[in-house]
């Protein structure tokens, strides 16, 4: 199925923004292929994002393997750091 992102088009955080654009280009760079979802279309994608993450209040980017939960942007970020984003990825 291979990795999803969870992320909003609109959104009034700046920081949300930056986030997802980071994720967006780690991913790119590293040729590792994504689909993004944006939960500000879809209110079902928002609640299926919410209840896989296992937080009801979670806000975007959460970052999927197919139905498998990965993290969120701190995880990400700690992956890239410790030099395992393709293990963090499930790939």
């Amino acid at each position: 199925m291979g990795v999803t992102i969870y992320m909003a088009s609109v959104s009034s955080s700046l920081e949300v923004k930056k986030n997802q654009e980071r994720i967006f280009s780690v991913l790119s760079s590293k040729k590792i292929p994504f689909k993004a979802v944006d939960i500000t279309q879809n209110s079902e994608d928002k609640d299926f994002m919410r209840k896989k993450a296992g937080n009801p209040k979670a806000l975007p980017p959460q970052i999927f393997n197919g139905d498998a939960y990965c993290g969120d942007f701190a995880a990400f970020e700690e992956a890239i750091e410790m030099e395992k984003l393709e293990q963090f990825l499930k790939l």
